[in-house]
């Protein structure tokens, strides 16, 4: 069973209902929770607790969305940016990794790191290693799509890596106009810049990203931040 839409937003709806009511908040979260089909809030929160990261957090995104997947290197946002590529397969969008950075040899030794075989994931995503990969070349190759889809993208610091492409804050802006546009969800995989592991924080944030070139992080909808197995989900900043 999956809820409507984004737990976050039905807590906020509980919070609203419990002012609006004048009733406890415990009491709005178990009404918001039978509107979802759920016993309680606690039912629901248990059941939500069951999926997978990747189950989770791509129940938390919605058509047009630009998300940022940020991590310190080796903490594995690779391997949850291709987890992500097949929950949105399993929920019926196409679903295309896009990367600058692996080769079709890497992406295959990751899916098999998942337990994925290779002709499942092959099915399932399309991986494409273009060194012409942008916006525009993006945008193109989901310009065939019939349905919904979702592009993972590695990662968003090498898409400025060309003369020839637009500045990254101009990739972006037509990224997320395509997303809104035709209902598709774009994931951007990015660095976190080294200063993050003297912070002292469990998790990155925004001010984390490491961004060589000014980006307006404005069109970007959320961002999900992975460190030592903890993930924390960010709405615009």
């Amino acid at each position: 069973m999956q809820v409507s839409i984004p737990i976050y937003h039905l807590k906020r709806q509980a919070k609203m209902r419990a002012r609006a009511d004048n009733i406890p908040l415990h009491r709005a979260l178990d009404l918001i929770a039978r509107q979802e089909g759920y016993q309680s809030w606690s039912h629901l929160a248990a059941m939500h607790a069951r999926q997978s990261p990747a189950q989770r957090v791509f129940s938390d995104f919605e058509p047009g969305d630009l998300i940022v997947l940020a991590a310190r290197p080796g903490q594995g946002k690779t391997l949850l940016g291709l987890e992500l590529a097949l929950e949105a397969h399993r929920r019926g969008r196409r679903s295309v990794f896009f990367t600058l950075d692996y080769t079709d040899e890497d992406v295959r030794a990751c899916f098999a790191a998942l337990g994925v075989a290779e002709d499942a994931a092959d099915r399932a995503v399309e991986v494409d290693t273009s060194d012409e990969i942008c916006a525009d070349y993006i945008s193109h190759r989901l310009s065939r799509s019939v349905g919904p889809w979702c592009a993972v993208v590695d990662y968003l610091q090498l898409l400025d890596q060309k003369r020839s492409h637009p500045p990254l804050d101009a990739q972006l802006l037509s990224l997320r106009q395509n997303a809104q546009a035709t209902g598709g969800i774009v994931v951007l995989l990015s660095q976190v810049d080294r200063t993050f592991d003297g912070a002292g924080r469990e998790t990155p944030d925004w001010q984390d990203l490491r961004l060589p070139n000014p980006v307006d992080l404005a069109l970007v909808s959320k961002a999900c931040f992975l460190h030592q197995g903890r993930l924390s989900l960010r709405l615009a900043a």
